[in-house]
């Protein structure tokens, strides 16, 4: 897999998320509060809100327009709610961050 330097942890508020300008469109890279990064397509699957302007809160995003909660780690949303935003590969080397967009096109496109 083909990883691309996005910049480092601390350009991530704790609890908060930067987003990227990538091939796949928006991304938005969070950080937790035990510094785990995470990165997801910035569009809620219930109405294409911006989850990167969400609150973070464990491993959870909450979206900004009608507060539906996004499992960071799958993308899914919490039941009763139905849906999934596509997760891309991230991992941190150092205090570098990478993301794996390759297999993030392969989840979004089949």
């Amino acid at each position: 897999m083909d990883w691309i330097n996005i910049g480092t942890l601390s350009d991530i508020p704790a609890l908060g998320a930067r987003t990227v300008e990538t091939s796949l469109g928006e991304v938005a890279v969070f950080r937790t509060a035990t510094d785990e990064v995470f990165a997801l397509i910035n569009r809620c699957p219930h109405k294409g809100g911006p989850l990167s302007e969400g609150i973070v809160s464990g491993r959870k995003v909450a979206c900004p327009l009608h507060n539906w909660v996004i499992d960071l780690n799958s993308g899914a949303a919490d039941a009763p709610d139905e849906g999934c935003t596509t997760t891309v590969p991230v991992r941190q080397d150092g205090g570098a961050i990478f993301l794996g967009l390759e297999a993030a096109r392969k989840v979004a496109h089949g």
